[in-house]
């Protein structure tokens, strides 16, 4: 759960949350009742989703928009009012389309310079059965050991418990021991970015239903079981930003986020042939790869200048604009390595990486990731949803797809279990509550 979780509706334990595969097994009742929306704000682009549980447990897209993002740079809002603009009106398609209203959200953290961290905390029983209100003062202690001025924690994920000796335990409830131990990943982000994102959504009168990590979302919809339980690192490339995310035993260890993303491949073009920015990334669309050829020395493209003429035009070899693409994505690819080495996970991430996002369709993209990772590299789409337009289906969907499952029970260790309950509000969540009560 995180900072500013909404409690679960219904009562009683809900059952296990849906999944994403095309035919799961059914479920006695739907996680969440009604309809519910998400919004991806990405640095290129704001998309809006809408849907509800099905009875047989499987996610069912009701509306849905997509919109050029405004005001966004490498994932934090820059400019309040195109924002706010972009977002009223990707909102409102997508509830035209649901024919519904919303009234909260749940959204992707990109900004604030999230952070990752593992703490051990243990907790004394006294030999007596595990409650639930253990588990939460457990999470409330690795809560205050993150603490920090100036962030807010977002998420306080139990990876795994241990009872006394007895360790790998998912559910600790009702197990006797003398101290219960616990493995916990705290994801944070700066105060002040959040209040920017929360200030944003108040114009449109949307609140805060939950933050996701965006690297966190986009792994629940692109990998596989599999490779959630086995090990697995998720690149998510975006245009403003490159979300990592490892995930091994179900549960997702590190996560985080590179201020480096297609977009800086399009300005590279821009820059370096001094052609718009709309005709720079139409190059690299249409034109762009990671590895050349021999051809690439004999086909030339029409290349228009920064502030000249229509017709006047030059002509410059594929093979420069290959030049110019190339050394960006190793430069992502060496970062990626070089986080994952800093953060010691090299065995827990596996030998298995899934590149998504709109930026790793890149031809050659795959094979470079593999050459300097050193590992399995596949490209990952997220599995369809039902309802999901067919131009919406892409790379570049991932984070909304997995921030829809996410909001629909999927991802949750414990998911009957309110973590937050009876936790003093932190500063984001206050102001979240404050708004709240004026919108």
């Amino acid at each position: 759960m995180n900072e500013i979780s909404g409690r679960f509706l219904g009562s009683g334990r809900p059952p296990t949350p849906p999944t994403l595969t095309p035919e799961p097994p059914p479920r006695a009742r739907p996680f969440r009742a009604g309809p519910f929306g998400v919004l991806d704000i990405g640095s290129t682009k704001i998309v809006c989703l809408i849907g509800r549980v099905e009875s047989d447990g499987t996610l069912r897209v009701l509306g849905a928009a997509h919109l050029q993002a405004r005001g966004v740079r490498n994932g934090g809002i820059v400019d309040l009012d195109a924002t706010e603009r972009a977002i009223r009106k990707c909102v409102a398609e997508a509830e035209d389309m649901a024919d519904t209203h919303l009234r909260d959200v749940t959204v992707n953290l990109s900004c604030g310079a999230p952070e990752s961290r593992l703490f051990n905390v243990q907790w004394p029983i006294g030999g007596r059965a595990v409650t639930a209100a253990d588990i939460r003062r457990i999470v409330a202690e690795g809560r205050a050991r993150a603490a920090s001025e100036g962030r807010e924690t977002i998420h306080a994920l139990p990876l795994a418990f241990a009872a006394d000796e007895t360790g790998g335990i998912n559910d600790p409830r009702g197990m006797h021991c003398e101290t219960l131990g616990a493995r916990l990943h705290v994801i944070d982000a700066t105060v002040t970015a959040l209040r920017n994102l929360t200030a944003c959504l108040a114009r449109v009168d949307l609140a805060i239903a939950e933050l996701v990590a965006a690297p966190l979302a986009a792994g629940l919809a692109t990998l596989v079981a599999d490779e959630r339980e086995l090990g697995a690192t998720l690149i998510d490339m975006g245009g403003g930003t490159t979300g990592l995310a490892v995930f091994v035993e179900n549960q997702v260890l590190h996560t985080a986020l590179l201020p480096i993303g297609g977009m800086h491949v399009t300005n590279d073009i821009a820059r370096l042939l001094s052609t718009p920015i709309s005709h720079a990334e139409r190059l690299k669309t249409l034109y762009g790869n990671v590895e050349a050829s021999p051809d690439d020395e004999r086909e030339f493209l029409p290349v228009p200048l920064v502030g000249e003429d229509e017709r006047h035009i030059v002509k410059v070899p594929r093979s420069m604009v290959i030049s110019i693409i190339r050394p960006r994505l190793e430069e992502t690819f060496e970062l990626v390595k070089e986080r994952l080495d800093g953060a010691g996970l090299a065995r827990d991430a596996g030998h298995r990486v899934v590149l998504t996002g709109g930026a790793c369709q890149l031809p050659g993209a795959r094979e470079m990731a593999a050459r300097i990772l050193g590992r399995q590299v596949r490209l990952g789409r997220p599995l369809k949803l039902r309802g999901l337009p067919d131009l919406m289906s892409g790379p570049s969907i991932a984070t909304a797809a997995g921030l829809l499952a996410f909001a629909g029970g999927l991802g949750r260790g414990l998911p009957d279990l309110d973590l937050d309950a009876g936790r003093p509000a932190g500063l984001f969540r206050r102001l979240v509550d404050f708004l709240r009560e004026r919108v």
